[in-house]
């Protein structure tokens, strides 16, 4: 009798047990829990700590409500100017509403994910190449929107999305090149002809006065005859201004007609009309 006790008492033991297993749970900080109750799903979610369970008849399901960070594969597609490329993305989003992301879509990730690449390949048949290129924020924006729109029916909301990567066939590459080099090649030459066009115009202001006064020329080529020295040069080869010989030349005939005035006139000679005709006529 005893050991029917014994073994009837080990049994209802075990049985206690294995309820409390079945009707007590856990449920972590980054976790809700989703109760369904003979099928069906109870109002509140249940929040963090220790819960109880009503055995054989409540079914639990934890949903993590961490920021998840998916990544998009990289979809191939066609831009809006006829460019081939290949964009990539990544996409951040956490479950806001455990009870819909549970219900309302099977399997929710998968979901996104599929979402999230039928949106970039629409991006990128809607943008041209440069926008892939240099306005990200623009369609990182929009392709948010996109995917927005059917995650919060889900409860799902989308933190943010970035387009990592845009890979282009290595003839655009090329070609890009090309271009990037020519425009460099096109500022210089305009960068160039724009400091030539200055310094004419400043030669041309330097000349005019100059001009005016010709020893400031003289001037200007001594201070060339200091700066040479400097250098400490065995040979020296100056350039003779025109504009110095010029100079010369208009100051010498003045000298000239000074010189000229200043010496006094001397009387020419007259000889005798007879001693020269006898002279000419012989003995």
């Amino acid at each position: 009798m005893l050991i029917v006790i014994t073994v009837v008492l080990a049994v209802l033991l075990a049985l206690a047990a294995v309820t409390a297993r079945a009707s007590v749970r856990v449920v972590r900080q980054i976790e809700r829990g989703v109760v369904f109750r003979l099928g069906r799903v109870q109002e509140k979610p249940r929040p963090p700590g220790l819960t109880t369970l009503v055995p054989f008849v409540d079914r639990m399901k934890c949903v993590n409500v961490q920021v998840v960070t998916m990544p998009i594969p990289a979809q191939e597609g066609i831009t809006r100017d006829n460019v081939t490329v290949r964009v990539d993305a990544v996409v951040y989003f956490r479950v806001i509403d455990p009870i819909r992301a549970v219900v309302e879509v099977q399997d929710y990730q998968a979901a996104v994910s599929q979402v999230a690449q039928t949106s970039l390949r629409s991006i990128i048949g809607k943008s041209e190449l440069d926008d892939l290129l240099s306005d990200r924020e623009r369609l990182n924006s929009g392709l948010e929107l996109m995917l927005d729109s059917p995650a919060t029916g889900w409860g799902i909301e989308i933190d943010r999305v970035e387009i990592k990567d845009v890979a282009l066939p290595d003839s655009m590459k090329r070609s890009m090149s090309r271009q990037a080099e020519a425009e460099r090649e096109r500022r210089s030459r305009i960068i160039t002809a724009d400091g030539e066009l200055q310094a004419s115009e400043k030669l041309t202001q330097a000349a005019a006065m100059m001009s005016t006064a010709p020893a400031a020329l003289q001037l200007r080529l001594l201070q060339t005859f200091v700066e040479v020295a400097a250098e400490k040069n065995s040979t020296l080869v100056l350039p003779f201004p025109v504009e110095l010989l010029r100079f010369l030349e208009a100051a010498t005939p003045r000298q000239q007609e000074q010189v000229e005035s200043s010496m006094p006139a001397q009387p020419i000679p007259i000889k005798d009309k007879s001693t020269t005709a006898s002279r000419l006529s012989g003995p």
